[in-house]
C-alpha cells in the first residue's frame, strides 16, 4: 500500500509549554482562525474519567493518567488538521515527543518565569503537581521542564503579548510556511 507523507498545511499543531502558559487559550484562537477543531488532552482526560484532573490524580493517580494521555496524544498526532493542546507534563514522555515531532508541526508557548509566577493565583488549584510545592520547588520544575520544551519547531516568546498578537503570529507564520513549502 502506497503511505503518502501528510502534507505541511495538513498536519496537527501541538502547543507545549509550562502549565498556565495558555496553551488552551491560544490554541483556541488559533484553531477558530485556522477553520479547525481544538483538542485540550486534559478536558479529554477530564470528561471520560467525568472528574478533574486533581481528583484523577488523587483517586487513580498520576501513572493511569499519563497512559491515558500517551495514548490520546499518539493517536490524535496521527490525525490531520487538528490543534492540540497538551498538559505542561506530556512532553516528559519520550513516546509523546517523538509522536508529536514526527506528526505534527510542535509550538512551544515560551512565558518567562516572571511573566507566569503572576499567573500562578489563577492555576494552583487546579494543577495537581504543584499542590504542596513551594515557590522554589515550582520555580526548580519551571526550569527542568525547559530543556524539554526545547525540542519544538518553532518557539513563540509571549511575555508581554496579548492573545491575539500570539494567534496572530503562529497563523501567520503558518500560513509562510505553507506557502514555501507548496
Amino acid at each position: 500500500m502506497f503511505n503518502r507523507e501528510v502534507s505541511l498545511r495538513e498536519k496537527s499543531i501541538v502547543f507545549i509549554g509550562f502549565m498556565g502558559a495558555g496553551k488552551t487559550t491560544i490554541g483556541k484562537v488559533v484553531a477558530k482562525k485556522l477553520y479547525r477543531d481544538l483538542i485540550d488532552i486534559d478536558e479529554v482526560i477530564e470528561n471520560e474519567y467525568n472528574m478533574p484532573t486533581t481528583e484523577i490524580f488523587k483517586q487513580i493517580g498520576e501513572k493511569a493518567f499519563r497512559e491515558k494521555e500517551k495514548e490520546l496524544i499518539i493517536s490524535l498526532s496521527k490525525k490531520k488538521l487538528g490543534i492540540i493542546s497538551v498538559g505542561g507534563g506530556a512532553f516528559l514522555q519520550e513516546e509523546i515527543r517523538h509522536a508529536c515531532l514526527q506528526n505534527c508541526i510542535v509550538f512551544f508557548l515560551d512565558l518567562s518565569w516572571e511573566s507566569w509566577k503572576d499567573r500562578i493565583s489563577l492555576i494552583i488549584d487546579s494543577r495537581p503537581v504543584l499542590q504542596g510545592r513551594s515557590l522554589d520547588d515550582i520555580l526548580e520544575l519551571f526550569n527542568k521542564r525547559q530543556e524539554i520544551y526545547s525540542l519544538h519547531h518553532s518557539k513563540v516568546s509571549m511575555d508581554n503579548l496579548e492573545v491575539e498578537e500570539i494567534a496572530d503570529y503562529i497563523v501567520d507564520s503558518l500560513k509562510l510556511a505553507w506557502e514555501l513549502h507548496d
